[in-house]
Parts: structure tokens; C-alpha cells; sequence
């Protein structure tokens, strides 16, 4: 937990105040990967354990899979028969894909469904190859969580927490093992978030090295170089906009990363300017930084977003490919392509903010944080004798897309914590944190009436294991507390993730489609709304 506690020593120079505790020591580097691998490899085992059961199209899988299959063998999503004649034909054997060339009209951009198309190009149109490259991508980003907290925190110990909590985190399990787009979009944001705190990290670096001192490290009285000074490349920013565009290029709540995670990045370079010295740092962010962070991160971000399409732009039958073509009108000068793009796009807007189809398990975004209406993906009851049932009486089968309720409640701490942190500690750190939770929670109070489910909430579910992490660390006090003090903190601490662990292996069962009796299912519905 070294520099966890570090808000800056009145005697500390400006470079250890930009860069510290940055970098770190080799040994620790080569324990700064070789633990969060670790984390990675417990997180991955149970997500690809049995992961082609339950052998069903789950939930919105019926769309997803099969649009993947379409981009892989046309370019773009072509059109299936009804899912009540298409799903017991792709799941038959011998096995029957009644795909059409005609283009059809679908409700999101297409890197997700290309995501998960690489799965069914490696192991064919079975749940096993829907579903694999969720599981990748959700071990992947347990290993990127350990990665950024570790480099949020100064601290692997923090770093691999947060990483631990996350694999321990029921939505997270269920959204690695299901070929939605969700977990997909989660990926690219929290690569973005990765990305952007090592640009931190670099350009604060790079200013310090360029600042003028006295022979006792501090910045003579005279230099104003934190006006002027450059910060050189930026190639991470580039990195954050190529995943923030695969990211919308996904779904569109996207979007909401790009423009929070443009604006956090310019408050983090307003913060190094100030610090090294800078007398109108806003003014300096603004001559020096702005071109780097909005002219890099959009255009690029925009730029990925096209490229997507290109499967789309190559064919003649994608769905209105052609509707420009001909036309004349103010805009004719834009490309017929871009002009088809343009108008098929507005309609799948039109569709998404209009869509308010009654669902059974849909909720308001009030709730998601307590998790009182999680979705039910899956669910048979199997007669005794039969699916592994061993009981006298009808068994449970369900995979319920529930966040571990302990680390979803203890979050909900965190952020009242946080919140604390940035308000009134002027903590970088909470923000950061806090931003980006917004980013994908908020905009949801837009859409309050449109059909909307909790299992949304999974793109922000690495900021509150983060969440959680900064309030575990200040249980343990400061770098400078009393032994007791610290036994006592990590005591408490310890005792949390404990429960948390043992939340997720109680409810493990209904996370993983495994046959249980009815009454063991039934227990473990500790609120009414769960059923």
C-alpha cells in the first residue's frame, strides 16, 4: 500500500509531487504483473468452466449470436427466420442455419456482434462459441483492472483487491458467460480508462523532467515553465480514443465514456499545470494540452466508429446501404455512403429512444445499485430424475444476472465515501472514479421510460470494485498509523472481502445454471423482486 496515502509533503519537490511514486522499482514491476496474472487465472477458471451450458440461447443471445454469424459469413447482419423456428434449428442436431442475404434492420453498431463472431469462427454457431469471447474479454479485464488499480493506487496489493472483487462479482460472472454487448462495451471503456492513466502518468513525467530547479529540487521563483512547458507525444490518448470509438462502436452509451473521459483528462492536465507552477494553468491546458485531448481522442474515436462499418460499406445488401444513392438534396456533397450510414443510423435512434415494449424484468435506474431487480436469463425446472434433478420433487435451473449483493451494497458505501474524497480531500483519484461510474450510470435517468435492464450496470462495475478498494485501503489508515490502528483496519477489511467471497459462492449456483432443488433455489431469493 506504499503511496496510497500521498497527498504531497510541504517539503516535497515539484517533480516528486508531479511523478511520485512513479515509476516503480523492477522487483516490484515483475510482482506487479506476475500477481495480477494470478488474479486473472482465478477469475478465468470458473467463467469458462461448463461454459456452453446451459445449452440454450439465452436472453438476447438470440440476436446477438446470430448477428455475429452474419457479419462472419456476409459483412453485415443479414435476416433469420422467427427466433421460435431459427434457435431450436441452430441448436439441433444435425444443425440447421436458415440465414437470408437480405439486410436486415438492427438496433446496435456492429463490434460486439464481431466480438463474438471471432468466437464462432474458432468453434462454430454452439453456445461454446457465442459465448467464448465474452469469457476472454471478461478474464481480460479482471487482469486490466489489477493493471490500472495498481497504477491508480501505487499499490499491486490494491490493485489486485479490485481485481479479485471483480471476478467475485455475480454480474460480472454471468455477463462473461452470455454473448450480449454489454460486457463487450465494459472491455473497451475500462481499456480506455487503463490508457488514459498511463498518459497521466507519462505527460506528468515529461513536465517534470522540463521544469527548472534549485539546487534543493524546488522550482526557482522565477520559471514559469509550467506555462509553457510541452509534455511531448501522446500516443496513449490516441489508444484511449481507438477503444472509447470500439466502445460506441458497440452500443452507444459509449458515447458518454468519450465525452466524460475528454473532460477528466482535461481537469488532470489543469492539476499538473497548477502543480508545476503554472500561473493561468487553464489558459496553459488550453494552448498546450486541448489539441492532444479532443483533437486525438474524438477524431480517432470517430474514425474507429467508421471503420467498423466497413463490412456494411463493402456490401450492396446490408440493410439501406444504398438509400443515398441517387439522391440530391443540401448534403449531397457528403459521400452516398456516409449519407445512407447517416440516415439508417437516425432511424436506429429513433427505434432505441422510442422503445417501450413492457418487460417483465426491465427496472429504473434507482434501483441498480441495490441490485432489487436483477434480470432472469434462464430458468427450467427439471423434473426428478431427469437434468440432474436427485430430488423427489421439481428442481431449479437458472443463470440470474445478479450482482454479488454484499460487494453491490458495500459499493454503495464507497461512493458516499468517495464522494467525501473528491468534495472536500480533493482526491484525483476518487473523481477519476467517480466520473467514470457516472459515465455509465447517469445517463440511464434519461431514459427512465424507455425499457431499460439492470444488467446495464455492468460497464460501470470495475469502478465500483475500485470504489471499494478506496474505502478497504482507508480502513486500514494511513501509511503512518500505529500498528494497532492498521491490525484493526486490515481486520475489518479482511472480514469484508471474506463475505463477500462466500456471497458469490452461495449464490454461485443461480450464476451458473446448475440444477439445485426448488428449495435451495428459493432461498437464495432474499428479496421478493428477485423472482
Amino acid at each position: 500500500m506504499r503511496g496510497f496515502g500521498y497527498v504531497g509533503h510541504a517539503q516535497a519537490s515539484v517533480q516528486n509531487r508531479l511523478i511520485a511514486p512513479f515509476p516503480a522499482p523492477q522487483p516490484r514491476r515483475r510482482a506487479g504483473w506476475g500477481w495480477p496474472l494470478l488474479v486473472a487465472l482465478f477469475a478465468g477458471l470458473p467463467r469458462f468452466w461448463q461454459l456452453g451450458s446451459p445449452r440454450a440461447v439465452v436472453f438476447d443471445e438470440t440476436y446477438y449470436a446470430k448477428d455475429g454469424w452474419s457479419l462472419l459469413r456476409l459483412g453485415y447482419e443479414g435476416t433469420w427466420p422467427d427466433r421460435k423456428i431459427a434457435d431450436p434449428q441452430i441448436l439441433a442436431d444435425p444443425q440447421v442455419i436458415p440465414l437470408s442475404d437480405t439486410g436486415s434492420f438492427v438496433a446496435h453498431p456492429p463490434t460486439g456482434k464481431w466480438v463474438i463472431a471471432v468466437g464462432e469462427w474458432m468453434f462454430g454457431l454452439t453456445p461454446f462459441g457465442w459465448r467464448f469471447m465474452t469469457a476472454v474479454l471478461g478474464t481480460l479485464s479482471v487482469l486490466m483492472l489489477c493493471r490500472a488499480g495498481r497504477r491508480l493506487f501505487r499499490s499491486t496489493l490494491l490493485g489486485c483487491l479490485a481485481g479479485v472483487l471483480m471476478a467475485l462479482d455475480g454480474l460480472h460472472y454471468v455477463m462473461s458467460r452470455t454473448a450480449l454487448l454489454d460486457l463487450v462495451v465494459m472491455f473497451f471503456v475500462l481499456a480506455a480508462f487503463a490508457s488514459l492513466l498511463i498518459d497521466r502518468d507519462h505527460a506528468r513525467a515529461r513536465l517534470a523532467a522540463a521544469l527548472p530547479v534549485d539546487e534543493d529540487g524546488r522550482v526557482r521563483p522565477d520559471a514559469h515553465t509550467g506555462d509553457h512547458a510541452g509534455t511531448g507525444a501522446r500516443p496513449w490518448r490516441a489508444a484511449a480514443g481507438l477503444f472509447l470509438g470500439l466502445a460506441a462502436s458497440t452500443k452507444w452509451n459509449g458515447l458518454y465514456f468519450l465525452v466524460s473521459f475528454v473532460v477528466l483528462t482535461l481537469l488532470w492536465d489543469v492539476g499538473s499545470r497548477r502543480v508545476a507552477g503554472a500561473r493561468h494553468p487553464y489558459r496553459a491546458v488550453l494552448r498546450r494540452d486541448l489539441g492532444r485531448s479532443v483533437l486525438t481522442v474524438v477524431p480517432v474515436a470517430m474514425l474507429t466508429y467508421l471503420a467498423t462499418w466497413t463490412g456494411w460499406f463493402l456490401s450492396d445488401d446490408g440493410y439501406g446501404r444504398h438509400w443515398a444513392d441517387g439522391r440530391g438534396g443540401a448534403w449531397s456533397w457528403i459521400p452516398a455512403p456516409l449519407r445512407s450510414l447517416w440516415h439508417y443510423e437516425s432511424g436506429v435512434y429513433r427505434f432505441n429512444i422510442g422503445l417501450h415494449i413492457p418487460h417483465k424484468y426491465e427496472s429504473n435506474p434507482w434501483s441498480w445499485l441495490i441490485q432489487s431487480r436483477p434480470v432472469l436469463f434462464h430458468y427450467q425446472s427439471p423434473k426428478p430424475g431427469t437434468d440432474g434433478c436427485r430430488t423427489t420433487t421439481d428442481c431449479s435451473q437458472a443463470v440470474l444476472a445478479l450482482g454479488t449483493p454484499l460487494l453491490w451494497w458495500a459499493a454503495c458505501c464507497a461512493l458516499v465515501y468517495l464522494l467525501y474524497r473528491w468534495a472536500l480531500r480533493r482526491d484525483w483519484r476518487a473523481g477519476a472514479i467517480l466520473c467514470a461510474v457516472g459515465a455509465g450510470y447517469l445517463p440511464w435517468f434519461l431514459y427512465q421510460d424507455r425499457t431499460i435492464f439492470s444488467f446495464y450496470a455492468i460497464v460501470f462495475v470495475p469502478y465500483l470494485c475500485l470504489a471499494v478498494t478506496m474505502m478497504l485501503a482507508a480502513l486500514l489508515g494511513p501509511p503512518g498509523a500505529t500498528e494497532g490502528r492498521r491490525a484493526r483496519g486490515a481486520v475489518a477489511a479482511g472480514v469484508l472481502v471474506l463475505l463477500i467471497a462466500w456471497n458469490f459462492v452461495y449464490f454461485f449456483p443461480i450464476y451458473s445454471g446448475q440444477t439445485m432443488p426448488y428449495a435451495d433455489w428459493h432461498a437464495r431469493m432474499w428479496l421478493d423482486t428477485w423472482i
